[in-house]
């Protein structure tokens, strides 16, 4: 870069077409720069190991890392809701889904992989159990849960998920056994909003 620009103080000319070759060095080198960066960020992960101490429902749980209690949302999954009160009353298996998840994980130490904070500052994790196997996984595969289909797709980090769920189904696992089951994500629109905002709603 320093001679691009030390030509310039030292009165020499510089053809059009030397001109554009640094350009365009210096152009490629900015983009692979960013992409770097990019590529960087979007693989960004971070761990977190430590004493499952509370299992809420069939995807959220309870992390003592140190002194330390972390929220922890399974990433990639997304099971019935339990109940939450009268205006947010719970699924069919909602309590069975949790009870799942607390027979994998509840007491074990465990090193979970994640990638973010969600908006409730939950870390969004993979939780590994052995080999490729994780509580996400499990869950679903076990008709504990569905492949997390909100936003087009966009929290669905392990595509295997996916596959899972059609065998689940298929099999008639788990909720599966239930005609029309409602996704959580159409649940909490559906049922809890519609009672929190005084509409009615025929599926709670």
């Amino acid at each position: 870069m320093s001679s691009f620009f030390n030509s310039f103080r030292s009165g020499r000319v510089v053809s059009k077409a030397a001109l554009a070759r640094r350009a365009g060095l210096l152009l490629a080198a900015g983009l692979g720069l960013a992409w770097s960066m990019l590529g960087a960020r979007a693989n960004d992960t971070y761990e977190l190991s430590g004493r499952v101490v509370d299992v809420a429902d069939g995807d959220t749980l309870t992390l003592l890392v140190g002194r330390e209690r972390h929220r922890i949302r399974l990433s990639s999954i997304d099971a019935p809701e339990t109940g939450h009160g009268r205006q947010r009353p719970g699924q069919p298996f909602g309590q069975a889904a949790r009870k799942a998840l607390a027979d994998l994980v509840a007491g074990r130490t465990l090193t979970l992989r994640c990638f973010e904070q969600d908006r409730y500052e939950r870390d969004v994790c993979d939780a590994p159990l052995s080999g490729a196997r994780t509580a996400n996984r499990a869950m679903v595969e076990a008709g504990m849960a569905w492949a997390n289909r909100q936003g087009g797709g966009k929290y669905l980090r392990d595509e295997a998920v996916a596959g899972l769920e059609r065998q689940a189904r298929d099999r008639q696992l788990g909720l599966w056994r239930q005609p029309g089951a409602i996704a959580p994500w159409d649940w909490r629109w559906q049922c809890w909003d519609a009672l929190e905002n005084g509409r009615s709603t025929p599926i709670c």
